[in-house]
């Protein structure tokens, strides 16, 4: 029997619809954690895909997932997450859970910003969507050296059908995927946030 094809892009546009139909149900007890951290871990094969620029991410995004995943046999919901890392003064500690989701949440939010200049930006090039994404959501917390090195990257980056072809699709056959994460990762971006600041932690660190 033939094994069908995967499709990343149909595959991670389901997972945020359930998660975000999971933040709009707005449950006193939170985001269940791993319905979270498998959604996002959805996400790594793009990093991957986008070429040397993105390498950095790819990296500190997987690492940073598979901690969630892993925190998730301890704790349900993303606020009970948070909870223990403030209980034991240890949310801006490297490696905590809370500094993880943060930095998952970084790198959520760059993909929504890409996919969103990718449904507006015509031709097939990916290098202005990614310069737009990477300046408005990593570069505020980069240094030079980095910069350069993502700038540099960029060059190399792969054209959008070159891109949509390492994940078995086309132009035409992802935007309905494309436009379905970006609608859907917006909520639930900004649970993360929200969730931030009612524990007055702060976002930009």
């Amino acid at each position: 029997m033939e094994q069908e094809t995967k499709r990343p892009l149909k595959e991670i546009a389901e997972a945020f619809s359930g998660l975000a139909d999971n933040v709009k149900e707005g449950s006193d007890s939170g985001v269940d954690v791993a319905t979270f951290a498998h959604a996002c871990d959805r996400i790594s094969i793009l990093f991957s895909s986008l070429g040397v620029a993105f390498k950095f991410a790819e990296k500190d995004y997987v690492s940073k997932v598979k901690d969630l995943l892993d925190a998730s046999k301890e704790f349900e919901n993303l606020g009970a997450l948070i909870d223990s890392d403030i209980k034991a003064d240890t949310v801006r500690k490297g490696g905590s859970h809370t500094r993880n989701l943060l930095r998952v949440k970084r790198g959520l939010d760059m993909v929504r910003v890409l996919f969103q200049q990718v449904l507006v930006t015509p031709g097939n090039s990916l290098k202005e969507p990614a310069a737009k994404a990477y300046d408005q959501v990593f570069a505020p917390h980069h240094g030079l050296l980095i910069r350069k090195a993502v700038i540099a990257g960029l060059f190399l980056i792969p054209t959008k059908s070159a891109f949509l072809a390492k994940l078995n699709d086309t132009e035409s056959t992802a935007e309905e995927y494309v436009q379905t994460f970006v609608t859907c990762a917006e909520p639930v971006v900004q649970y993360v946030d929200n969730l931030f600041t009612k524990k007055d932690l702060g976002l930009d660190w």
